[in-house]
Formats: C-alpha cells, structure tokens, sequence
C-alpha cells in the first residue's frame, strides 16, 4: 500500500496549504498556544448544521458557560464554543462579518428568549448579514468557528488577533 501512504503524505500538507490561503492577509495567528494558525478567517466553510435553512431562527441555542485553560467561557447547549469579533462595534445592532467571513463564522441564530444558564451579560439580538436574527452579549455579535469540530473545540480563539472567547459577563478573553 505504498500509493496509499504516498497519497496522503501529499494530500494532507496540500489541505492544510489551502486552508490557510484562505486567511484575512494579515498574517494573524491563533494565540493559544497550539491550535489553528489559519489567519483571519481560513477554515473550511461551515456545514450549515446550526443553519436551519428557513429564515426564521428556529433552532435558536441556549447558553452557558464551560471551565477552559481561558477560564470559564460562553458556549452554546451543545458545548460548542461561541465568539466575538474585533471588527464588530460593541451596541452598534449589525455584524462586519459577511461573505467568506460568514462562510467560515456563522453567526449564532437569535432567538427573543433564548435559555440561559451561568451567563450574566445582557443577552440579546440584532438583524444579522443575512436577514436572520443574530443572538448577541453583552452588545456583541455571536459567532461560531467552522474549524471547530466538536464540543470543546478552541480552535478559533485568538485567530487573525480579532477573534475571541467571551467571558460570561460578555468580555472578550483576549489571551
């Protein structure tokens, strides 16, 4: 099987070159100390699992807070952890993140009450890039990773230097 072995000591260092040719041309890196270096926003575009497809924010999440080598985080009730941008303004009711931005940091559907448990920032929603409802904390637009692939998952944290965890509060961790 050494055209197996030959295959995929080619195919994998060709996906990660083309995964991270995707990034925001800043050069950023993910500063967590060995996850994703994929720039601004160089994951694989996002598989539509937390899209439902139909304009309304009907699978809207839940959140909560899970203990990380961060400190205690915001996650959804998944466990899938959520993210602030830096490019977006904090209160300002929109999201920056559009186009392949959006493709690779799908924004966390609203809903008007969403369940909450652990989280002490204001919880709310705007009118996202893609008309649909957008959950928000603390005044910050919620986000998902795509390169994050299970519960748990940190991979996005610090990417591009604008991407962060949030505290439960709504702070941005930003280390």
């Amino acid at each position: 099987m050494k055209t197996r072995s030959t295959l995929k000591a080619v195919a994998v260092p060709l996906l990660l070159l083309t995964l991270t040719a995707c990034g925001a041309g800043d050069g950023g890196s993910s500063r967590d100390g060995g996850d994703s270096g994929n720039g601004g926003y160089g994951a694989p575009p996002a598989t539509g699992e937390n899209d439902s497809g139909d304009g309304d924010s009907g699978d809207a999440p839940g959140l909560r807070t899970a203990d990380t080598r961060f400190g205690t985080i915001v996650v959804d009730d998944d466990g899938m952890v959520l993210y602030q941008f830096d490019s977006d303004d904090r209160g300002s009711g929109t999201s920056t993140c559009e186009g392949q931005c959006a493709q690779n940091w799908p924004a966390v559907p609203g809903d008007e009450t969403p369940d909450v448990n652990g989280i002490s920032g204001e919880v709310g929603t705007i009118t996202g890039v893609d008309g649909r409802s957008q959950l928000t904390l603390n005044g910050w637009p919620l986000y998902y990773y795509a390169g994050d692939q299970a519960p748990g998952d940190l991979s996005g944290q610090g990417v591009g230097d604008v991407w962060w965890v949030l505290t439960p509060e709504g702070e941005p961790v930003r280390k």
